[in-house]
């Protein structure tokens, strides 16, 4: 089985990066960025830069365009589907015009991975997430997840799942996002697994439990899924827990504790005597000392409800000694969570430099320096994943796919 991937919704090329670090031989034959409303492509930009751009199978260049028109059987073919998605409404409604009864809302991108998915078969699927995404929506917990399993149960996929703290397995950010693995039934790792009890592979023997390690659990939650997406939007919710697969339609979960590595601490990126233009002017500390602080205001909800809104303190600067915060899209603007440490050069308050973004996100130096300003290097590294945690699930399905020659 040929080492070739498809990155969807690529960004900078985080997932590429991650694979090609595990240097095993995996090559990337597609990819699509493209950024809904954006003047320039800043980020496809950056991608094609350091990779090139890509072909499809009948020569043409599609991987600037909005995903929803690409034709999903010109895609080449590869081994592995991998694509961060942002946290959408995945319910499902009925529609006469569509041949399979069902439509998802419209700019909702997990229904192109559901497409390209049900178009090329990859054999392997890795996806990133917000760990909210087990969560939503609020008044019925659980149905957005409980959909996207259900679409890979009815393509013919098994799957796992891990909400996974970066900072917890040796990176240098405190960033929560859900990975899911999911590997199509007629493969020889389905084979492989499919004897094996569901508290072994939550524990030790699964794809997560291989790639990011935890302390036992000695049971787990189960649950099935709806045969029929109309009825999981309608009625379905489910308790997910960190950590849990799905096979068959069922579902087993729980939360875990993870075996914790060593983080690269904030004070170990921080770059010294940085440009002027980063650091904090005495005109707008006070502002700066006003979000980073606690706070209470009185509010009115749009029903006419009077209640207080409350939030507490961030430090102020962030410490040395600890792993960065999650960096948001908004980082360096003047906002709560930007992060602000003191310059270990001059010792002023400062935000962060673009690369020390990069460092946060387990970049190289200068990787968005690619012609695009400050402020969408910070956009794009918000939107990043954290590359190491990629390398680390590379080199445990390296040993799958080697089995699957």
């Amino acid at each position: 089985m040929n080492k070739t991937i498809c990155e969807l919704f690529a960004g900078v090329g985080g997932f590429r990066l991650g694979f090609e670090r595990a240097d095993s031989g995996w090559k990337t034959t597609w990819f699509s960025q493209w950024e809904p409303g954006a003047r320039t492509q800043w980020a496809n930009q950056c991608y094609v830069q350091h990779f090139g751009d890509s072909p499809d199978i009948n020569g043409e260049f599609h991987t600037c365009e909005d995903i929803s028109t690409v034709d999903k059987n010109a895609i080449p073919d590869h081994t592995l589907l991998v694509g961060g998605f942002p946290c959408q409404d995945y319910s499902v409604a009925q529609s006469l015009s569509s041949s399979k009864g069902i439509e998802g809302k419209k700019g909702v991108l997990w229904w192109q991975i559901r497409d390209t998915i049900e178009a090329k078969r990859p054999a392997f699927c890795i996806f990133e997430n917000v760990d909210r995404l087990l969560k939503s929506p609020a008044k019925q917990r659980g149905r957005d997840f409980g959909i996207i399993l259900s679409c890979l149960n009815t393509l013919g996929y098994s799957a796992e799942w891990r909400v996974i703290n970066a900072a917890e397995y040796g990176a240098a950010q405190r960033r929560r996002r859900v990975f899911i693995f999911a590997y199509r039934n007629d493969t020889v790792y389905a084979d492989s697994v499919k004897e094996m009890d569901e508290l072994s592979l939550i524990n030790s023997d699964g794809f997560m439990a291989k790639s990011f390690p935890i302390e036992q659990v000695e049971n787990c939650f189960e649950g099935t899924l709806m045969n029929d997406l109309l009825e999981m939007t309608d009625k379905f919710s489910f308790d997910f827990k960190s950590a849990g697969l799905m096979r068959n339609g069922k579902i087993y979960t729980n939360n875990v504790v993870p075996v914790m590595e060593t983080p690269i601490l904030l004070g170990d990126i921080l770059q010294s005597n940085v440009d002027e233009s980063f650091y904090i002017t005495n005109e707008k500390m006070s502002k700066w000392t006003y979000l980073k602080g606690a706070k209470k205001i009185n509010r009115v909800s749009k029903t006419g409800h009077e209640y207080v809104f409350s939030e507490g303190p961030i430090a102020f600067p962030d410490s040395w000694d600890k792993p960065g915060r999650t960096m948001l899209t908004s980082e360096s603007t003047l906002n709560r969570s930007t992060h602000v440490v003191s310059d270990p050069g001059t010792g002023r308050l400062r935000t962060l430099t673009p690369i020390e973004a990069e460092r946060l996100q387990g970049f190289d130096d200068d990787w968005t320096n690619s012609g695009m300003p400050n402020r969408m290097r910070f956009f794009c590294m918000g939107n990043a994943l954290v590359v190491p945690m990629i390398t680390r699930m590379a080199k445990v399905l390296d040993k799958i796919i080697d089995k699957e020659q």
